[in-house]
């Protein structure tokens, strides 16, 4: 039976209401400890998302040990991929959905993002083929790369160890968003918003020529307005899967 204190509530809602809360307003997020109940930053972030299309599908198949195998190996390497960066502010699964935020307060930090989204993409080629190697099921993914100013503060319950960090702004709403586009409609996997392509793209023609700007298919809907997809991948990653992937 739920016995809610609705009376000390009202006093803990009335805290928070009348706290001042200092917005900073900062190139980069500042690492867990900084980040209070009093304060909040607005800072360049980058979302990335690789959510996996169709996965009611997978999911009721009735062989668990096989999706359980399939999960844990795309949620494994992925994570792998996403964890290994400094800029890493926060970094999880929801349902069938990997997640990964950054702040990214240069272009340098962006192109690194949509770097991981190539590996990403390359890392699907390799899981497919060792799943149909098996004869599992393949997988397919759409990776959501945004960037914005985001506010992000932390919320919760004060005191009792129960918080997160909340992201107010384009950047994680977009990839989320993205992601769910990817490998869908005839669009590539990955997606990119136009604020993450504007700030790589001159990285990525200095690294791969002007050829690279051709990767990239430009679009405008009212919904999402203007993004990019693409379906980079990694080539010595992918010439090593190609030669049978020896060790």
């Amino acid at each position: 039976m739920v016995d809610y204190d609705y009376k000390a509530g009202k006093k803990r809602v009335k805290e928070i209401l009348d706290n001042k809360l200092e917005v900073i307003e900062k190139d980069k997020v500042p690492s867990d400890e900084e980040l209070t109940f009093n304060n909040g930053y607005y800072s360049w972030v980058t979302g990335v998302f690789i959510d996996i299309r169709d996965s009611s599908s997978l999911f009721s198949d009735e062989d668990k040990e096989k999706v359980s195998k399939i999960i844990r190996s795309f949620t494994s390497e992925i994570i792998e991929i996403l964890r290994d960066d400094d800029n890493l502010r926060e970094i999880g699964i929801r349902g069938d959905c990997v997640y990964a935020i950054y702040t990214t307060p240069y272009k340098s930090d962006i192109y690194e993002m949509a770097n991981k989204s190539f590996y990403i993409n390359t890392y699907m080629k390799m899981l497919n083929k060792l799943l149909s190697d098996k004869k599992f099921p393949t997988v397919s993914v759409g990776i959501g790369i945004a960037t914005a100013q985001e506010l992000v503060v932390k919320a919760g319950r004060k005191d009792v160890g129960i918080n997160s960090k909340v992201w107010i702004g384009d950047a994680v709403t977009k990839a989320s968003n993205f992601s769910a586009l990817g490998s869908k409609n005839g669009l590539s996997a990955i997606v990119f918003s136009s604020c993450s392509y504007n700030n790589f793209i001159d990285e990525l023609i200095s690294k791969s020529g002007e050829k690279a700007k051709d990767w990239f298919t430009k679009h405008s809907t009212t919904e999402y307005g203007t993004y990019y997809d693409a379906n980079i991948i990694i080539i010595g990653f992918n010439d090593w899967i190609d030669n049978g992937m020896n060790e």
